[in-house]
């Protein structure tokens, strides 16, 4: 069974929030920047598998102190120098494939941050959804209200007007609408607020208006075994995959620091004319750093200590996880209880109990205070089973994002 809210709009939006999510996942910016990070980050892990660049150096006399000549070679009696050096550096202790797999680490924490943020906007689109059309509903209890009182208070006005009504009903009724007016006026701001929100994450055009259509009874023949739905959420949700993959990139760096503390050798070729004692001199060269003082000592510290906090935050994050799955299904089992087919029927018979005290007060067979009593309890109660047909969408979302996907479809 579905809900069908609306005011008639020219450029009225009728969706479901399957459709909502689809035009969401296609159009949000903030998606759209998250996913450029990401491959930014991709980007890093082809950088780090490059090699450092050879060196080539040169060393040519600019002034002949013989001749006064500046650029002068005398190619006969030798003179002039010239010096080329090409030099290569070499990394040890696996140092590049150290670093390559850093570069791997924080990809998958930005890949995890898309699915995070993309997480927690479907989650407030959810919400804004299932409580714009719950407000819509309570419009149309007040739009019913604010007609009948309308009516009555137009009737009571010319009796009023003809003698037969005293002034203290026909102010209490005037009263009574000007209440649900200024209730009504509320709820439409509320409308309003939710409108721009989702206009946004939706990307729609600024004069649309989102008309929301939801599913009353979701499918409620799941598995709530919370050990089961623990061990899903570990699997799915991207927070704590995040400080996984982060815990792994911590220990990825501590490798990699180490390894920084081995000294790279540096190959390279010369070639020497007319410095040397030989005329035409060609050399072979190694280069070696002598760790006798900064054995990155330092680095490889912090990196421990980076290690130690980032497994902390992690069980941090596991309890939390932990948690929120119990809450969550505590939740809707709650909720739940308070929604069955006997409501349903509850909210008929109330609709035509509401239409016959409105004949009853209208043939004078009840009094006024009796009357409004029950106006004011028909409106309070119509709202609070919208409440509650709200608060069991809540609380699918709220299982839903704490196990990290969809477990009831709502």
């Amino acid at each position: 069974m579905l809900w069908v809210y609306g005011y008639c709009q020219a450029d009225t939006l009728k969706m479901s929030l399957q459709d909502a999510e689809k035009q969401f996942l296609e159009k949000n910016f903030s998606l759209l920047a998250q996913k450029y990070n990401v491959e930014a980050s991709k980007a890093l892990i082809d950088q780090a598998k490059l090699w450092d660049n050879p060196v080539l150096s040169t060393d040519q006399n600019i002034y002949d102190g013989i001749s006064k000549k500046l650029f002068y070679h005398n190619a006969g009696q030798n003179l002039g120098q010239v010096f080329v050096q090409l030099n290569q550096v070499f990394t040890t202790a696996g140092k590049r494939g150290k670093q390559v797999q850093v570069a791997k680490d924080n990809e998958k924490v930005q890949e995890a941050a898309f699915n995070d943020l993309m997480r927690n906007l479907r989650y407030n689109l959810q919400l804004d959804f299932g409580q714009l059309a719950n407000l819509i509903a309570q419009g149309r209890v007040y739009q019913l209200e604010i007609a009948s009182a309308t009516n009555l208070v137009n009737g009571i006005q010319k009796s009023f007007d003809a003698g037969n009504t005293s002034m203290k009903d026909l102010l209490r009724l005037k009263a009574l609408l000007f209440g649900l007016q200024n209730d009504m006026t509320e709820n439409s701001r509320q409308i309003n607020d939710l409108q721009t929100e989702l206009k946004t994450l939706l990307v729609t055009g600024e004069m649309a208006y989102i008309l929301p259509i939801v599913n009353e009874q979701p499918n409620q023949a799941v598995d709530l075994s919370i050990p089961n739905l623990i061990e899903q959420a570990k699997t799915n949700r991207p927070d704590y995959l995040s400080n996984q993959y982060q815990l792994n990139s911590a220990t990825h760096n501590l490798d990699y620091q180490k390894a920084l503390a081995s000294p790279d050798v540096t190959l390279g070729l010369s070639y020497d004319k007319n410095s040397s004692y030989a005329p035409n001199y060609v050399g072979f060269q190694v280069g070696l750093p002598l760790p006798f003082f900064n054995r990155n000592q330092g680095n490889i510290e912090s990196a421990k200590f980076n290690r130690m906090s980032q497994e902390n935050t992690l069980k941090d994050n596991e309890a939390h996880l932990k948690n929120d799955v119990v809450a969550a299904v505590n939740q809707y089992k709650l909720n739940l209880e308070l929604v069955s087919a006997q409501q349903t029927a509850f909210n008929g018979q109330y609709d035509k109990l509401f239409n016959n005290m409105l004949k009853s007060f209208q043939q004078r067979d009840i009094g006024l205070i009796e009357f409004v009593d029950f106006f004011d309890s028909y409106k309070d109660t119509k709202l609070k089973i919208l409440q509650q047909q709200y608060n069991v969408q809540k609380a699918i979302a709220d299982l839903n994002f704490a196990v990290g996907t969809t477990i009831i479809k709502p």
